[in-house]
């Protein structure tokens, strides 16, 4: 070890002072945590704006209608939202289960709803994200497909002219951090935001809401459960990992540093925050951004806090043959059970 690469890992050294132990209140340590994770991830507005949302389109698909509409998310910034609902499903009072399906790095919702990147229906291979959208929507949830802010049609100008899967991360999350936020705080406010939405829904049931979400999707995904209880469930595919694992073992998107996050726990405590809601993990034995290794750390740390929170039956994954995609071999028929 070289005497930088020995200064960077005392420097990079957990503090902890948030980590979760057993002699800890296991309510006590979640209200520490998510106040300091907060606080790391930027300001949120003291007040939310109005959504005022206006519908984009209204199509007929396979067995769903798939419709898009524009949200308010911050003051001035507006988000496109792909929302899925089936045709086939009897909507009861109460309205139907609803997930919150975030896209990780490529050319943003359109990736994940059966789409090619200028709207048509998709001709070739689904590629890392299986069109899971569509998959959800399928076993009868509705389904709401955010544009994260960097991708797709929320690309900044200069890069619109680039390939589909060119984003804008680097530098909208560069610019956040010289005023003091991040891109991931702004993607997991926007996303507290469709949950506000989708609360609007007359389909959708508001005490039955899930997310999940793929490799940067997964970020967003699990601390937008950790720190918003409307959450139910919580899918994460391709992300659970340690940060000296992954986002410190390899170069990463800017989007996935937040300062100073590691003087107060490790990611497995994070998502931890979730507990005793149920948590599923999706983990590619094959996977090169978030290694094998590391996320079977993050789930065994995980464990230790949802069999201390009396919740061991809630936390479930799949290991499964394959690489940093989505899998879907076991994660559908679990949702059933727990949504």
């Amino acid at each position: 070890m070289s005497e930088i690469e020995a200064y960077l890992q005392q420097q990079t050294q957990i503090r902890g002072r948030s980590a979760y132990h057993e002699d800890l209140s296991l309510e006590s340590w979640r209200m520490e945590l998510r106040h300091h994770v907060q606080e790391r991830l930027g300001n949120i507005p003291a007040v939310a704006a109005a959504l005022n949302p206006v519908p984009i389109e209204r199509v007929t698909c396979d067995g769903y209608i798939r419709e898009r509409v524009e949200i308010t998310t911050y003051a001035g910034l507006r988000m496109p939202v792909y929302v899925l609902i089936p045709n086939n499903v009897s909507v009861t009072e109460k309205g139907l289960p609803a997930i919150v399906a975030c896209h990780g790095h490529g050319y943003g919702s359109r990736e994940i709803c059966g789409l090619e990147p200028d709207g048509s229906p998709r001709v070739g291979e689904p590629g890392l994200h299986k069109d899971f959208a569509v998959a959800l929507v399928k076993r009868g949830y509705v389904v709401a497909a955010p544009e994260l802010l960097g991708f797709g049609d929320r690309r900044l100008e200069e890069d619109r002219d680039a390939p589909p899967g060119a984003s804008s991360c680097t530098k909208i999350a560069a610019h956040l951090l010289m005023a003091g936020q991040t891109l991931a705080g702004h993607r997991v406010y926007e996303t507290t935001r469709v949950l506000d939405y989708l609360s609007t829904r007359s389909e959708v049931d508001s005490n039955r809401i899930g997310s999940m979400g793929i490799s940067g999707g997964g970020l967003v995904t699990a601390f937008t459960a950790a720190l918003d209880e409307r959450c139910q469930v919580a899918v994460v595919s391709g992300y659970a990992s340690t940060f000296h694992g992954s986002i410190l073992d390899r170069n990463h998107c800017l989007d996935n540093y937040i300062p100073g996050i590691l003087q107060e726990a490790e990611l497995p405590d994070i998502i931890g925050l979730i507990a005793p809601r149920p948590l599923f993990l999706e983990i590619g034995s094959e996977d090169k951004v978030f290694p094998l290794h590391s996320a079977h750390e993050a789930h065994q740390r995980l464990k230790m806090i949802y069999t201390h929170a009396g919740a061991e039956q809630a936390l479930d994954a799949d290991y499964f043959d394959g690489g940093h995609e989505i899998s879907g071999a076991k994660v559908y028929d679990w949702l059933d059970k727990v949504l």
